[in-house]
């Protein structure tokens, strides 16, 4: 029986040697099984890492919002006729925000060999270098995309991050705005605010700043991949 990996992919750009490990450069390029969100971006990070990489010898499964969880079943075959294939993200490591979770649930079940791989994690870079506590806190991934609804989520999240608990949670690039408008309106003054946008990247930045703070001066987040930290 194969193992599965779990295969980090930069948060962007294309300077991949800075954040990946060559080692695991290495095993990715001997993978020829591959589990991805969105074929075409896999394909073309293969390459990247690998101008000669042998795509045409590889088989792709497509694991995303809209993949039925009964064609997940035989996403493991491979790995069950003796194969090593990778799990990969569309950025980061696999699992966390990202359905990738489905298959390693599967893979315990199957008692196959779950190998994760160092790379970055948006959500741990941001963590540990928002001042906020590391110790206690809680990944919430997405908040409601309706105004009123998201207001009443992020007054449950203070009232967390008061009793100590950091509370981390993303928006999608186009919703950034939105979203920090949404926090600035409806959080306390004296609540700290960490936003984390583009991390690993050129334009990177991280400032952790009191919510009146950051009324005074709102950044510009449109188009940013962007990690928000509420405490």
């Amino acid at each position: 029986m194969g193992s599965i990996y779990l295969i980090p992919v930069p948060l962007g750009g294309n300077d991949y040697l800075k954040v990946i490990p060559e080692k695991v450069l290495e095993l990715t390029r001997s993978l020829r099984y591959f589990i991805v969100e969105d074929v075409r971006s896999a394909r073309r990070y293969l390459r990247l890492i690998d101008k000669r990489f042998p795509i045409d010898e590889c088989e792709f499964f497509e694991l995303n919002e809209h993949t039925p969880i009964s064609e997940t079943e035989h996403f493991l075959d491979p790995v069950l006729s003796g194969s090593d294939l990778g799990l990969m993200s569309e950025a980061g490591l696999p699992g966390v925000a990202d359905p990738g979770a489905l298959v390693v649930a599967l893979a315990h079940r199957k008692k196959i060999s779950v190998k994760p791989l160092a790379g970055p994690s948006s959500i741990i870079l941001a963590l540990v270098s928002s001042g906020l506590n590391g110790q206690n806190f809680t990944f919430n991934g997405y908040l409601p995309v309706k105004p009123a609804e998201r207001s009443l989520r992020l007054r449950e999240l203070m009232k967390r991050g008061k009793e100590g608990y950091a509370q981390i949670f993303m928006e999608t690039p186009y919703r950034n705005q939105q979203m920090l408008e949404s926090v600035m309106n409806t959080c306390e003054p004296g609540a700290m605010l960490c936003i984390a946008a583009d991390l690993t990247l050129p334009s990177e930045s991280v400032r952790t700043m009191r919510i009146a703070d950051w009324r005074k001066n709102p950044p510009d987040l449109k188009g940013k991949l962007v990690i928000f930290i509420l405490q």
